[in-house]
């Protein structure tokens, strides 16, 4: 063998170990979809909570996503965004769909049986109400800050009874970064 095919060889060869390994920092699957969830959120035009959801299948295919606002077709300049008005008709809370409503309702008639919700905020008991019913079985959430609120409890107290798992996300990345300049300048 010559000198020539000799160092051609080591370098198909250093080649294909360079190909060999996988690359190791990439998102795992409860990261992606909570990051779904968390940049769905940013659609949110709330100025005091925002909060994203992301429905899944047991094939780890995003069914739906949803962000909590107005109804289709409200004027977000219209409505009121404040939730302690003196009256009742001046505050968002009579007006906002949910998060995890409006994925449900977004998932224009895919079966949800069976599918894993990710969302930012744990449920409110209206929004578990429907989670039960579209059968989704196991929620994932980053928050629980109104834990002490009746409406969680009761929230807890439904999915406890139905065995709908839930249980708070820890990501195992701390830290993910969109640069739209970074992709456009690869």
């Amino acid at each position: 063998m010559s000198e020539n095919d000799k160092e051609l060889t080591e370098a198909t060869e250093s080649l294909k170990t360079l190909h060999i390994a996988k690359r190791q920092d990439y998102l795992q699957w409860d990261d992606y979809f909570m990051a779904t969830a968390i940049l769905s959120a940013k659609r949110s035009k709330d100025p005091v909570t925002q909060v994203g959801a992301c429905i899944v299948d047991k094939h780890n295919r995003i069914v739906a996503i949803g962000y909590n606002g107005f109804p289709r077709d409200c004027s977000d300049d219209i409505f009121p965004w404040t939730k302690n008005a003196d009256d009742a008709l001046e505050n968002k809370k009579l007006y906002v769909v949910h998060a995890e409503a409006n994925a449900i309702l977004n998932s224009n008639s895919t079966s949800l049986v069976g599918t894993r919700l990710y969302t930012t905020l744990f449920p409110c008991n209206e929004c578990t109400k429907l989670i039960i019913q579209s059968g989704i079985r196991s929620i994932f959430y980053i928050s629980d800050k109104y834990a002490e609120k009746s409406v969680y409890q009761a929230s807890k107290r439904m999915l406890n009874s139905v065995g709908i798992s839930y249980r708070q996300h820890v990501p195992v990345k701390k830290q993910i970064v969109i640069d739209f300049d970074d992709i456009l300048n690869e």
